[in-house]
């Protein structure tokens, strides 16, 4: 299934959640740039386990390994992110994205603690957002794109029932990764952590409804 929208329009608008799809952009548009010099920035900027920096979790999360990587994970900030943004306020939804990139590419490091290879992806930092999207909007559908063979047709589900087959498959993924040896490939215990971040800084972040002013006895 893709997601081509959601069915909970924003109030305001989410200048945050522009600001990073563009910034994901610009990095990436700069990594095509470098040419033959990509893989040695991604090295450098990326989260290297065996490396183990902190700034490395925070430069990670805006590098992407190709164009179907950045497509895919901006289709998903672009459709979740606004509406998140919009219950937290900008400034507290910038602090709990970047709080749930740092605690995704922890989870992926500790999952695999001797590997050499650069995890980059805002795939974790978005993960977060979907597991506050899912507490925080319950009742919303999102249109996809569903494929049956060779079949492709628009379906409108359960938002709930989308995070949660989105969460279920990731983590069984995750699960599969441990039986095997060290190596590249997607990192699905960033979304996990990332998802489970997401869930519990979601509730502590959100804006709270300023009381009514009135009369005090």
């Amino acid at each position: 299934m893709i997601p081509l929208r959601d069915t909970i329009p924003s109030a305001r608008v989410p200048v945050v959640n522009y600001c990073l799809i563009a910034a994901n952009v610009a990095v990436f548009v700069f990594e095509l740039s470098l040419g033959e010099r990509a893989e040695a920035f991604l090295f450098a900027y990326g989260l290297v386990p065996r490396e183990f920096a902190f700034s490395r979790l925070l430069t990670s999360m805006f590098l992407h390994g190709g164009i179907a990587h950045l497509l895919g994970n901006m289709l998903y900030l672009y459709i979740f992110g606004d509406n998140v943004e919009d219950r937290m306020g900008h400034g507290r939804y910038l602090a709990f994205y970047l709080l749930c990139g740092v605690a995704a590419g922890s989870a992926q490091a500790l999952t695999n603690p001797d590997s050499g290879l650069p995890m980059v992806g805002a795939s974790g930092a978005i993960a977060g957002v979907l597991g506050a999207y899912m507490l925080f909007f319950r009742r919303a559908r999102v249109v996809t794109l569903v494929f049956l063979f060779l079949f492709i047709f628009r379906a409108e589900v359960p938002a709930v029932f989308f995070l949660v087959v989105w969460f279920l498959w990731q983590l069984g993924s995750g699960v599969a990764t441990l039986a095997r040896a060290p190596g590249g490939g997607v990192a699905f215990w960033a979304h996990v952590g990332g998802f489970v971040a997401g869930m519990i800084l979601g509730p502590v972040m959100r804006e709270r409804p300023r009381p009514r002013p009135g009369w005090i006895n």
